[in-house]
This record gives structure tokens, sequence and C-alpha cells, in this order.
């Protein structure tokens, strides 16, 4: 029976100071670092051992993923780096202040742009200095693949086929995987796995730091979720 562990990565600098951040690579705070740390010792604890990691191409989430695997003693197990697994795209809305963005617009919009499932938040033009299209670690990739904007639902598309080709194979082999990333890409990703309806998705929350561990018949079915804490 697979064991899957989904991990947000711990406090981010603009989680302090609540910002949108999205793709925009910010570290690890100290209480960040504390969190993600803690999570290795709770997996350490429960005796979880994997056969292999995953993450996004985001310092926040790559350092959580190294101080789980460090202090849960298998830093030394494969890793794999993909974009399919960053934050979710908060287009123009990246790097501003939640609080002053819902002064803005009004907080029933931002609600809407932040937990809804189908609604695009305002898109950054690739023109923009803030573009990813301008960072070197998205060259590789059609300009026309780097988002502008994601919601759930697009963030869930670009997801599911790094799902569909390296992890659930995985799985359905009987391996243990962990994947630390975010809380927008963890939510597409249990969105899925759980079948959790597009209302429903709105009220799920992702801890920063908490693992969310499934047990998994041969078919992928879910028999078991936990949270260690």
């Amino acid at each position: 029976m697979a064991k899957l562990v989904l991990i947000r990565h711990g406090q981010s600098e603009w989680n302090l100071s609540n910002q949108f951040t999205g793709w925009v690579d910010v570290d690890l705070s100290e209480e960040g670092v504390k969190q993600a740390i803690n999570a290795g010792k709770l997996i350490k604890k429960a005796g979880i051992e994997f056969d292999y990691a995953f993450t996004s191409v985001l310092t926040r989430a790559i350092k959580t993923l190294h101080y789980v695997l460090e202090y849960s003693d298998q830093l030394w197990i494969p890793e794999e780096k993909t974009w399919r697994l960053n934050e979710r795209h908060y287009g123009a809305l990246q790097g501003h202040n939640k609080a002053k963005a819902a002064e803005k617009y009004g907080e029933d919009q931002v609600h809407i742009w932040r937990r809804s499932y189908d609604v695009l938040p305002p898109l950054l033009d690739a023109s923009d200095e803030g573009s990813a299209v301008h960072d070197r670690r998205y060259a590789n990739l059609d300009p026309h693949i780097v988002p502008g904007g994601e919601n759930l639902k697009v963030t869930l598309e670009r997801v599911m086929p790094y799902w569909e080709d390296k992890i659930a194979p995985l799985l359905l082999d009987g391996k243990n995987v962990v994947i630390a990333a975010h809380g927008n890409s963890l939510r597409a990703l249990s969105k899925y796995i759980e079948n959790i309806s597009d209302e429903d998705i709105m009220n799920l929350e992702m801890a920063t730091g908490e693992p969310v561990v499934y047990d998994f018949d041969d078919k992928l079915n879910v028999t078991n979720k936990t949270k260690l804490d």
C-alpha cells in the first residue's frame, strides 16, 4: 500500500508580510525553516520512508523539501524539480499586499480571486519585467506556456500531466512519495485525489509545514488521510 505525503512549504518571507507571492521566488522566513524542520521530525517519528521526492523550482519549496529529508534522515533519496508543481501564478497581484488589494478591489473580489476554482486574477503581461518569461529557470519552456495568471482550474490542468506521467506510476508500483510544494498546487492535487467538488475546494486549507499523508490501494483509491502534528 503506497503512501503519498504532501507538504506545503514553511512560512515564506512574503507569507509573513501578507503579500501575493505566486511565482515570485522568495525565501523561507525563520519560522518557515522551523516549520520545515519540524515536518521532517514528524515524518521520522511516524516512521515514514520515501522512495522518491518531488518539488517545484521555487526556493521556498526546495528548501522545505531538503529540511524535511534531512531531519527524517532521507536526504539521499532521488528528487526531481518541476515548474508544474509551482504555486498558482497570481498574475498582476503578485507582490501586492493582500490587505491593500482588498481595500482597492473589495474584500469579496479578492476572496474570489484567491479561493475560487475558475476565476482568473488580473493578468501580468509578458512584457512586464516581473513576468516569468524573463526568468532563466523557464528558458526551455515555450513562452506561450508561461502563465500571466492562473486560477485553481488552470493550475490543476498543468499539474495533472506531471501527476499522470511521473508520480502516479510510482505510487501504482508501491513506492512512497513526498511532494513539497505550494498551497494551490497541492490543493489542486488534493482536489483530484479526493474528488473534491469545485465548490468545496474553496474551503480546503493547506497549512504551512504540515505533512498530509495519503494511503492508497493498488488502484490509487484513497484508503486513509491523516495530518501529522
